[in-house]
């Protein structure tokens, strides 16, 4: 199992931030959490899949969504 966070930063978004959440929610299935965050990041997602590969995915996944800017991922070494 690999687990990873996506650190989301998001645009203005016109639909409002708790919409923009439950988009990204409904991303992939390997996404566990989604939480808003304050500070240089809009969004913190917690992803847990099978392979690396699949991290990429999710994370190509949520940069697709609307309103998102820029994505940071972070996978965890332990």
């Amino acid at each position: 199992m690999v687990h990873a966070y996506i650190m989301v930063k998001a645009a203005t978004v016109s639909n409002g931030i708790d919409q923009l959440k439950e988009e990204l929610v409904d991303v992939d299935n390997g996404i566990e959490s989604v939480h808003i965050v304050a500070g240089d990041v809009d969004f913190i997602v917690k992803v847990n899949v099978d392979s690396p590969a699949e991290v990429k995915e999710v994370a190509g996944g949520l940069q697709g969504v609307e309103g998102i800017e820029d994505t940071q991922t972070y996978i965890a070494m332990d």
